[in-house]
């Protein structure tokens, strides 16, 4: 069952009570959405399963995900994309991602998806200097700063956005595998709290990001380290030796920025509906389905 619509519909919003009256609540819980890898997971996903290939197709995909979880109760949601691939960690470490290899066809849906998601009247943060996981965890800290917010959903599965899990107030939700990850759920996966993600990224090393991490330092060896010693800056010298100076580096690159000022107030992230230039939008996306349930869901707020 995809957690999307599963997750907010068993989780608290304002109900009716039993005399009919609406029971306000002061709580919110606020969806912080990968738009990156939602727009991978669609286009790579149509190709899986269709041999029509919609230019904007993915697009689509992502947009339908955020309507979904407004139609299950989502009041608060907002997007993070990369509008470049490269950052400031392109400058750190010459191996970092970058957006070469990623197909034309995808690469052309980056900025559509952003001007898509402003005219649905979602709040979206494109990211230059940063990158979309940077505004992810700085608006995972800003939210979770708002006494009236009950809780922070991250919705995306990479492993560096563990670090921002607190408690059960700030979650990690992946789709891909169904699993909401608490500070429980991490140190079950990792071996770590979450504030030590970082050091255990930087010495396991990170595929996706492009940095190697430590020779012969796998997951278990990772987590028995830092279990016995805690941050790489409290290592022995000689247990990384000649290669510590990596291993800060990589935890650089590692730890997610949590200073970004995405908004002064977790009100700016209440969907309130589409602007007029929604239309146009749709006529490019080529999906009027998708029109009529987003003006179901305006008719409704």
């Amino acid at each position: 069952m995809d957690p999307t619509h599963d997750y907010v519909q068993r989780h608290p919003y304002p109900r009716n009570d039993s005399s009919g009256t609406l029971a306000v609540r002061h709580e919110m819980i606020v969806h912080l959405i990968d738009g990156t890898y939602e727009l991978f997971r669609h286009f790579y996903g149509i190709r899986r399963g269709s041999k029509i290939d919609p230019p904007m197709g993915a697009v689509a995909g992502v947009l339908t995900t955020v309507v979904q979880m407004l139609e299950g109760g989502a009041t608060h949601v907002a997007v993070a994309t990369d509008h470049v691939i490269e950052s400031f960690r392109n400058d750190l470490w010459p191996g970092y991602k970058t957006g070469q290899g990623i197909e034309r066809a995808l690469w052309a849906q980056f900025h559509p998806l952003e001007d898509a998601l402003y005219a649905m009247g979602v709040a979206t943060w494109p990211m230059v200097e940063l990158e979309a996981d940077d505004a992810l965890a700085s608006g995972a800290f800003l939210a979770a700063r708002d006494e009236r917010v009950e809780k922070v959903c991250i919705w995306t599965p990479d492993k560096d956005l563990a670090q921002c899990v607190v408690g059960e107030r700030v979650v990690q939700m992946d789709r891909r595998s169904g699993k909401i990850r608490d500070d429980r759920g991490v140190r079950e996966k990792f071996g770590v709290a979450p504030a030590l993600i970082p050091d255990y990224l930087a010495l396991v090393g990170d595929a996706a990001d492009g940095y190697p991490g430590i020779a012969r330092c796998g997951p278990k060896t990772a987590a028995r380290l830092i279990t016995q010693y805690g941050p790489i800056e409290k290592f022995p010298a000689a247990v990384l030796a000649d290669q510590m100076q990596h291993a800060l580096l990589f935890k650089n690159l590692a730890t997610l920025r949590i200073d970004a000022p995405l908004f002064r107030d977790v009100d700016e992230l209440r969907w309130s509906g589409p602007s007029p230039a929604f239309a146009s939008s749709l006529e490019r996306i080529g999906d009027e389905r998708l029109g009529a349930r987003v003006r179901d869901l305006a008719e409704c707020h």
